[in-house]
């Protein structure tokens, strides 16, 4: 077919179809961002501020050198980080692939044959070096769209690895910082329970010269058991945390080196910020936007299924035409095919809805997605702000209770208080020194889980 009728083709479709164009880009569409996030203190308000601490490397953020190490020995073993970065590889050939489709696929399958017959008759030779060539003209933007899905699909693809990154790096943080906690709560339970025995000894000596009760011991060693437990219970937590941590880190579960709570320093200058500028380091937002991207470009590729497909197929050939054209010719010859669809209008159509559905589908989880991180930096806010007005309010606690637990001793000693009196002082100073560490372990914890909930550790 000459090259002027396959123009013709072209210019047929195009004008059965009204020549509508059905090319377009993705434009981000309205979401709810006012007031996603909550004052911590003023119930009515909504923070406002910018989320610097959020793009703060991670190295600025926790310098701890040991805690450091075992960042950048999980950013290099663990396992679905590594699965997260294999999947930008498979996105990036996919990307590939959908480029090449724009251009002609080339076949080229020489084939050849010797024919005999009788004795009395020369042989026949037969032979043909044909390249064919298909191409797909991308009229309606089919195409188009395909390579679109893909490179937000690329997108989201990157999105999920640094979503991965960031949760990692936190999680890394926080287990190292619950050790430290269980190591100070540790050394809290050892003391207490030489103060417990010191007493145990006391009331015991105290019952030979006949200034104490059989009871009084039996309540002094009980105590001192108690405070044994805590310490077994502490170290059964000690094990699992390691356990836990050297999983994140790639590695058989071992003894974690690691520094003391009391030298750890984080950053408390940051705010929350509003609005989708707030969450725009979310990877995980950001991805779930890619895939609303991704099913806008499919509702295009589903509606230009309704038009048209032009495929021109040139094919070059050299032949002897079975022996009978000696040497050889060469044949040149163009196919230019339209192929419209007729009795397929309700499948089109259904596939047309689902894709509009699953576009809807992943709208909402985009909305619901923002909505949350914002609800995670409140929650975030709120817990430092407790912890930090809790851990103020428990030192004053504590210093009383330490004044009263040397006041009972001293006064059962000159037989002014009972045994009762002593073991319930010193078990109320172990509870509120756990209690405090627990509190300084939260704060930890809650700038750890703002620094995530902002999109940290990206850097």
């Amino acid at each position: 077919m000459k090259k002027t009728n396959v123009i013709i083709i072209a210019f047929a479709a195009l004008s059965l179809t009204g020549c509508k164009s059905l090319y377009g880009n993705y434009e981000r569409p309205d979401v709810k961002t006012s007031g996603i996030v909550r004052d911590p203190v003023d119930d009515k308000a909504a923070l406002a501020g910018s989320s610097d601490f959020g793009n703060l490397p991670w190295r600025s953020v926790f310098t701890d050198p040991q805690l450091q190490t075992l960042i950048e020995k999980a950013l290099e073993n663990n396992p679905d980080l590594l699965n997260a970065a294999l999947n930008i590889d498979i996105a990036e050939q996919q990307l590939r692939a959908s480029k090449l489709a724009f251009l002609p696929s080339v076949v080229f399958a020489p084939n050849g044959s010797i024919s005999h017959f009788g004795t009395h008759t020369s042989s026949t030779q037969a032979y043909t070096l044909p390249i064919t060539a298909s191409w797909d003209v991308d009229l309606f933007g089919k195409l188009r769209s395909q390579k679109k899905a893909a490179q937000m699909a690329l997108i989201q693809s990157r999105d999920y690895k640094v979503a991965v990154q960031t949760n990692l790096i936190c999680n890394v943080a926080n287990l190292y910082y619950t050790l430290l906690m269980l190591d100070r709560q540790k050394q809290i339970v050892d003391d207490m329970s030489g103060l417990t025995k010191n007493t145990w000894d006391m009331m015991k000596l105290q019952m030979e010269f006949g200034r104490a009760r059989s009871t009084s011991v039996q309540s002094a060693e009980a105590a001192y058991y108690s405070v044994q437990t805590q310490g077994a219970d502490i170290k059964r937590q000690i094990r699992e945390t390691e356990n836990t941590l050297s999983l994140l880190l790639g590695e058989p579960a071992q003894s974690i080196a690691r520094g003391s709570l009391e030298n750890q320093t984080l950053p408390t200058n940051f705010s929350g910020g509003i609005g989708v500028q707030l969450l725009s380091n979310r990877a995980d937002v950001h991805a779930n936007e890619m895939a609303l991207a991704q099913c806008f470009y499919n509702i295009q590729e589903a509606r230009s299924r309704f038009y048209p497909a032009l495929n021109i197929s040139p094919t070059g050939a050299w032949t002897n035409s079975n022996g009978l054209v000696n040497p050889g010719k060469l044949l040149l010859s163009v196919v230019g095919s339209l192929t419209q669809p007729i009795f397929m209008r309700g499948q089109l159509k259904a596939g047309l809805r689902v894709a509009e559905d699953r576009y809807k589908q992943a709208y909402n989880t985009w909305q619901n997605s923002i909505l949350k991180a914002g609800a995670e930096v409140s929650n975030a806010l709120v817990a430092y702000n407790s912890a930090d007005e809790k851990n103020k309010l428990q030192q004053q606690q504590i210093d009383v209770l330490k004044q009263n637990v040397d006041h009972t001793q001293m006064l059962y000693a000159q037989s002014s208080s009972s045994y009762l009196e002593v073991i319930t002082a010193q078990q109320s100073l172990l509870n509120a020194e756990i209690s405090q560490v627990q509190e300084q372990f939260t704060k930890l914890q809650a700038i750890v889980n703002l620094y995530n909930a902002l999109g940290g550790g990206s850097k």
